[in-house]
């Protein structure tokens, strides 16, 4: 007894925002998120101090998931922001950059914290019924008659992630691909409920990104086979079966319970003589092609192989399911009879080589939406990113299927829609201030802190030096080089960054975060190259809100510190 601790009282942190520390660690996250921010953003290598592996990345899910604090405060914003990215896969430094500029801005306005929770909650209703009209300026209708607007969005996806280090015809080439992963995995003859498939990813390090690749059916890593052999193995319609039991012979796969063993039983070999009536009966059904999750035992494994028999095991969880959709086969968990129903089928089994690895490619009889994309890159850093860009923008494709619609990138959505906030808050800005009880300087005060964190999310896009700004006419956003004068500016513009509009004379400018006579933003007939996941964006915007209108409300933080 005399060594245990004396147990420490809890630590309190009254209003954690009056807290100096706590509102520099909240400025560090919020500059290391801006810094990562767009296609140029700059990398980070992450390593946590007791050792492990060195991450170097600049997207949302890797870092965030590699970044600990010890301080509640910055942990509920983290959390936050990775509840959204688990969802959508998407927008995640968007929701934090957005996030810590609206915190940040109340803190700089002086002006009471319920004041800024009521406006934010306000517009962002606002914002979430304009972006839903028909006629939204800053959202654009995607055509699935065309791959073309899909290319154009998983491109955006995919060039956002520089630790890809990816040039211009790698970026198209994964793009491509990608949306003919994504079109494979939409069933096209299916009546009813319609049931996607799924992109199963086996990334390859040391080739060039040029031989990445995709294939319907399944790709499965089979090292034992033999590299000379090539075509197909089988080329006939093959019956299959999968176990999800283990038949290593183990007696703790055996399940739970009591085992009476007789006096003198020899254990493994009644184990051994039951996993062979397995084989005999496959054989006798003639099954072409025997897997297993776990473990099969190497007795088995021989007489299988003898019988001409494809053996693939260790298929492990992730595997399992699109494998089922792909045969259509029951997994069989026992060791002692198999249901006839537990038989699948496949078209033909041929082998794939990519550099030292060798596959076996299962083709499907039908439509089976499932396939298998094959990144390649040359070093386990870049492939790591490809393989993590390539899952966001496949995720993305998917919610245009709930959501047909795609946001203007290049930062032209934030801008557009703090032109129209301003122009909507200064028509209503007398009514509004007394439903939230406050003046109309103080309600517009809470507008233009609204509008300049929108702004601010798109000037950190900018990571060169250059000059953000905005015509307004469309309320889009365009990019200065450096040491730009202000009479060189018509020169070097050509277009806004997200594409859909071109420069022309009559367009007025103004930097960005700068005052400007609000307008009713205009518009675009033209088509955007760089387009963002409407979904996505969506609840990020929500996402941001919220979760600034939480961390404005905290008064106390309460640790336990034993």
């Amino acid at each position: 007894m005399s060594r245990l601790e004396k147990k420490k009282p809890a630590r309190c942190t009254d209003l954690p925002l009056n807290n100096a520390d706590i509102c520099s660690k909240l400025n560090i996250l919020r500059q290391l998120l801006k810094s990562c921010y767009g296609p140029t953003g700059r990398l980070k290598q992450i390593h946590n101090n007791v050792g492990g592996q060195v991450v170097t990345t600049s997207t949302s899910s890797v870092l965030l998931s590699a970044l600990t604090s010890s301080e509640p405060f910055i942990n509920l914003i983290r959390t936050s922001i990775i509840n959204h990215i688990s969802r959508f896969n998407d927008c995640g430094l968007f929701a934090g950059i957005l996030c810590m500029s609206l915190i940040e801005k109340a803190q700089l306005s002086c002006l009471r914290k319920d004041v800024c929770q009521k406006v934010n909650k306000s517009l962002l209703d606002l914002c979430t019924s304009y972006l839903q009209q028909e006629d939204c300026a800053c959202k654009v209708k995607m055509d699935f008659n065309s791959s073309h607007c899909l290319i154009r969005l998983a491109q955006s996806v995919i060039s956002s992630k520089p630790a890809c280090v990816l040039r211009e015809a790698e970026i198209i080439h994964v793009s491509r691909l990608t949306v003919q992963g994504f079109l494979l995995t939409v069933p096209c003859d299916n009546s009813g409920v319609v049931r996607l498939g799924r992109i199963i990813t086996v990334p390859v390090e040391g080739l060039p990104v040029m031989d990445s690749d995709i294939f319907p059916g399944l790709l499965l890593e089979t090292p034992d086979l033999p590299i000379h052999q090539t075509g197909p193995l089988h080329a006939v319609p093959l019956r299959t079966i999968i176990f999800s039991a283990s038949l290593a012979g183990d007696l703790t796969e055996l399940g739970e319970g009591t085992i009476e063993v007789h006096r003198g039983a020899d254990v493994e070999a009644q184990i051994l003589k039951q996993l062979l009536r397995i084989g005999d009966q496959v054989v006798k059904d003639e099954v072409n092609l025997f897997m297993c999750q776990k473990v099969i035992h190497p007795v088995l494994q021989q007489y299988l192989r003898d019988h001409h028999i494809t053996v693939i095991e260790r298929l492990g969880i992730n595997l399992l399911e699109p494998v089922i959709h792909l045969t259509g086969a029951q997994p069989v968990a026992t060791l002692h009879t198999i249901p006839p129903n537990a038989y699948g089928k496949i078209k033909e089994i041929t082998i794939k080589q990519f550099g030292a690895k060798t596959m076996l490619h299962l083709h499907p009889t039908e439509e089976a939406a499932i396939c298998t994309l094959i990144p390649c890159h040359r070093n386990e850093t870049m492939l790591n990113e490809l393989k993590v860009a390539c899952e966001k923008a496949e995720h993305v494709l998917r919610l245009t299927l709930r959501d047909p619609f795609a946001l203007f990138g290049g930062g032209c959505f934030e801008t557009h829609l703090a032109a129209y906030i301003r122009h909507k808050s200064k028509t209503t800005g007398l009514d509004a201030a007394s439903m939230f009880g406050c003046t109309q300087t103080e309600y517009l005060l809470a507008v233009e802190g609204f509008c300049r964190s929108l702004e601010s999310v798109t000037a950190a896009l900018e990571h060169d030096g250059g000059s953000s700004i905005i015509d307004l006419t469309h309320a889009h956003h365009w990019t200065l080089p450096t040491d730009t004068a202000s009479d060189e500016m018509d020169p070097n513009l050509s277009r806004c960054r997200c594409g859909a509009v071109k420069h022309c004379k009559e367009l007025k400018w103004s930097f960005l975060n700068t005052k400007y006579t609000e307008f009713s933003a205009s518009a675009v007939s033209g088509e955007a190259d760089v387009l963002d996941s409407f979904t996505a964006k969506v609840n990020g915007l929500q996402v941001a809100v919220e979760t600034a209108n939480l961390a404005l409300d905290v008064q106390y933080i309460i640790q336990d510190t034993n």
